[in-house]
């Protein structure tokens, strides 16, 4: 019996694969098989060293996603460096912290044009290239806690990431027939450059830490199997779900 989880000869676009999130999830992805498209602005050589050395190709592609300006470029950069995309996860973003009563319009836009306007347009760019092909494909996005939750101090990011959450639903009712499976995961505190105010600020870690079951941050690696079950046949009948990866935060 073929094994569902197996991704070789998949070709997986991942953004921001340079570090925390993207990474773990990349090299899980490569682990299981799948070739891996690296988008973002950041050098992505440690993993690159670390897809390559499991065995698998790896493309870097720099790209700036502050903006949808390199949307059909990057799409066009993977197809024509590995012939294929089956595999689209919509890691790349950024956080802006601050009081909401004294919020910027710029740091609104930061936040919401990276991860909610780019992701969009990328997914778009890369469905019409999985429909045109024919077979199917994954498209992952990386959600959040606050896709859920309010949060505190951070009005942009928790707009975008409830809004991806939306994204992933309606695109799911769109395309589920259409062969395209749509889910995100939905990430609780991982060690990241983007938590790391929090876990320098030993008060705010010890809250977290006290409500997360797990009794421990997660690590990036922790994401890698929900990535691979969605990127992967075993995922075929799963449609517009948002899976918390959170150390049990969200059942407390």
């Amino acid at each position: 019996m073929p094994d569902p989880f197996d991704l070789t000869g998949k070709v997986a676009l991942v953004t921001g694969a340079s570090t925390g999130i993207g990474q773990g999830v990349a090299v899980a992805l490569a682990a299981a098989g799948a070739d891996i498209a690296a988008a973002g602005r950041s050098e992505a050589g440690e993993t690159r060293r670390q897809v390559e050395e499991l065995g698998r190709r790896f493309l870097a592609i720099d790209a700036d996603f502050s903006s949808i300006e390199p949307v059909q470029r990057v799409t066009e950069e993977a197809v024509c460096g590995f012939g294929r995309i089956d595999i689209l996860v919509n890691n790349a973003g950024v956080i802006r912290r601050g009081d909401s009563i004294d919020f910027t319009e710029a740091d609104w836009d930061a936040v919401i044009d990276t991860n909610l306007k780019t992701a969009f347009f990328l997914t778009q760019a890369v469905a019409r290239h999985m429909l045109a092909r024919g077979g199917g494909g994954k498209i992952i996005n990386i959600a959040s806690l606050l896709s859920f939750q309010g949060g505190i101090r951070v009005p942009s990011y928790t707009a975008s990431k409830s809004g991806l959450a939306g994204l992933t639903r309606i695109l799911a009712n769109e395309w589920a027939k259409r062969g395209l499976n749509v889910n995100a995961i939905a990430p609780g505190y991982v060690e990241t450059g983007n938590t790391a105010p929090l876990r320098a600020d030993p008060v705010r870690s010890q809250e977290i830490l006290g409500r997360i079951p797990a009794g421990r941050w997660g690590r990036p690696s922790d994401l890698g199997g929900a990535a691979v079950f969605l990127a992967s046949a075993a995922s075929d009948y799963v449609h517009g779900v948002v899976l918390p990866v959170d150390g049990g935060w969200m059942a407390r």
